[in-house]
């Protein structure tokens, strides 16, 4: 993982540029003393995981976090334990107190690795035959979406419902990214604010589709669309 290091303390800097040496997975990039210079460097190059300290002159590493329109995996290092409530809140990978123990260090990268691991996931092998599932982030976890067991998602502003037999998750995203990364022949959106799985169809009325006893209304934009491809290439006529 290509990671950088923000923080304004040089003796800091350079302990965690030695904790990051001993690691082979890790290649350092970057060191910056502030947010500014950082949020730059962040904009034009490749950021996979940043070591970021909160407490920093002109923009702590908190509302740093909150400037990046997509951020990529965060640890936090700080020698206050009381910002961690608020950090996790941000979707942070760890919370790091200062001074660091290398084994929490380890510990904090090794979690970093297998988020890193599971967003490398990509679209090509969502839609091939062999793979029937995608992983999704809700709140701090990437979840395990089996196709089959979706029965419909809801779209709600940058938000999606993925309602599920058992359960539900809801992610943020809006509802055309996840549309265009869910293979068609299995998903299919009916309006501007839901996607339905065929496979899941109970009835089909005129103006509705029903749906684990859902009536999920078909838009007129769509209609044609999913008549053609849903309904008639499998309607027995007499």
């Amino acid at each position: 993982m290509k990671c950088i290091i923000v923080d304004d303390e040089p003796l800091a800097r350079e302990g965690m540029r030695l904790n990051v040496k001993e690691i082979e997975s890790l290649e350092l990039i970057g060191e910056f003393e502030d947010a500014i210079k950082a949020n730059e460097f962040v904009n034009n190059n490749k950021v996979d995981l940043i070591f970021l300290d909160i407490q920093m002159p002109y923009i702590s590493g908190i509302d740093f976090i909150k400037m990046l329109k997509n951020p990529p995996l965060i640890i936090l290092t700080t020698a206050f334990p009381q910002f961690a409530l608020e950090s996790y809140e941000l979707d942070i990978v760890d919370y790091l107190v200062k001074p660091i123990r290398f084994e929490r260090f380890v510990k904090a990268v090794n979690k970093a690795t297998e988020l890193f691991c599971l967003m490398q996931i990509k679209t090509s092998e969502i839609e091939s035959i062999e793979t029937n599932y995608v992983y999704v982030k809700s709140e701090r976890k990437f979840v395990k979406l089996f196709f089959d067991d979706i029965l419909y998602i809801k779209g709600l502003k940058d938000y999606v419902i993925i309602h599920r037999k058992e359960s539900k998750v809801i992610t943020a995203m809006n509802i055309k990214t996840i549309n265009n990364k869910l293979p068609d022949s299995i998903f299919f959106r009916v309006n501007k604010s839901y996607i339905i799985n065929i496979h899941q169809i109970k009835e089909i009325d005129t103006d509705f589709i029903i749906i684990d006893n859902k009536e999920i209304p078909i838009g007129k934009t769509y209609k044609e669309d999913f008549i053609t491809n849903c309904v008639n290439k499998y309607l027995i006529k007499r």
